[in-house]
This record gives C-alpha cells, structure tokens and sequence, in this order.
C-alpha cells in the first residue's frame, strides 16, 4: 500500500543544509496497522507529511497504492489524498464554525458522495458518529465539545470517506490518560472492521503496542523494524 526507497529529506537552516531523514526504506502492506516512534525532532512527523504526498522529499521514491507521488502534480497528488487518505491530527483541526456532523460530512462532500445523494452521506456521517459514542452531540459545535470529543470526531471524519490509508500524527498527545485509551480502542476498533491501513506517529507506548509493527526513528534514520501481534 504505501513503499519508500532511498527516501532522503533535506531543508536550508541558517544558510546550511539540515538532513531530517536520511535512506529511508519501507513498505506497508494493505491494512497493517504500523507505529512510527523516536524521540522529538528524529524525523517522524516529515516522513508521515511525505507518505501523504504534503510534501516531496528532496531525494528517493514514495508510492502511495501503487501511485508514484512523485511523478503526479500537485494537483493530482491532493486529489489522490482525497480519494484514499484520511488524518488525525492531535490538534483536532476541526472547523470551528461546522458542527460535529457537518465535519464530518466534509470528506463526503470532498469527494462528491453528497452530490445528489446527500441523505445517504449523512446517515453514514450520523453513524459513525454513533459508533464514536457521540450520537448526542452531533449538532453540537466544536468549541462545546471536550478534547476528547473533538478527538472522536476527528476520528468519524478520517473514517468518513473510507480512506485506503489512515494516517495519525500523535493522536492520544493531548488527551489525558482515561481518553487516550479510549481514542485508542476506537483507532483499532475502526481499522480492524474497516481494514484500512493505518500509520501513526506516537510517542505512547500503550498505543505503540496495539500495533503489529513498530518503526522506530532517530537521527532521521530506522534504527528497528520490529513485527509482533498485537497486545
């Protein structure tokens, strides 16, 4: 589902160039759920950012379902985003001003499911909301919501589209202990039901061990790739 070769990321700071990710290699197969871990500033968030096609890497080959991101515009790469990736952000980067349901109504209309078919977008958008425990707060707005329920409904919306591919930057990070192990059971619970091919960046090790591989990053490098099944 998702393949990097040689992957190499370099930025100009201060006039010198900064290496972040250096031969990077890997391959993820269709619906495995992988960790990425290492210590702040190792490299894990520009290589999630890569693998989306937010950006492109200053050398080596990302393919994204057999897509070459490299070979597409950038035009073509935010469609192919909208067609097979979902995200979960630890900020929540919900919009203030929809409610919970039409956040996640958002993918659907992205991808022109509600085009002349909105009553069937809307069920699915009230289902998973459901399913994340929040069938009493859909009309509610984000700022009346916890962190942990802008999380959930961050979640219904990655889920939303049914992406190939679900990638997650920190996703329990600002959430406290009780919270995060609940976001925790829903991210395994939806992939597992859904078979969609989830990547997370984390620094938590409970969530690290629901996965069946972990990476792990310093130095811009993979210093292990390690498989197991999940706890």
């Amino acid at each position: 589902m998702i393949e990097a070769q040689d992957l190499e990321q370099t930025y100009q700071s201060g006039g010198r160039p900064l290496t972040v990710l250096r031969q990077i290699n890997l391959a993820i197969a269709p619906g495995e759920f992988v960790a990425i871990m290492g210590p702040s500033g190792s490299g894990k968030t520009t290589l999630l950012g890569l693998l989306a096609g937010l950006d492109r890497p200053t050398r080596g080959t990302i393919r994204l379902d057999g897509e070459d991101l490299g070979a597409l515009s950038e035009d073509a790469r935010a469609r192919l985003r909208v067609e097979k990736v979902g995200f979960v952000f630890q900020t929540f980067q919900l919009m203030p001003t929809l409610t919970a349901l039409e956040n996640v109504l958002v993918p659907l209309e992205l991808r022109g499911r509600a085009a002349g078919n909105g009553r069937a977008a809307e069920v699915r958008a009230r289902q998973l909301l459901e399913r994340v425990g929040l069938g009493d707060r859909m009309d509610h707005y984000p700022a009346q919501l916890s962190g942990g329920e802008q999380q959930r409904v961050g979640l219904a919306r990655a889920f939303a589209a049914e992406p190939r591919v679900l990638l997650a930057d920190e996703p329990t990070g600002s959430l406290d202990a009780e919270t995060g192990h609940a976001v925790i059971d829903l991210l395994v619970a939806l992939n597992r039901d859904a078979g969609t091919t989830l990547v997370l960046v984390t620094h938590d090790p409970a969530l690290a061990a629901r996965a069946r591989r972990v990476i792990r990053i310093s130095a811009g490098a993979i210093v292990s790739d390690t498989r197991a099944e999940p706890a």
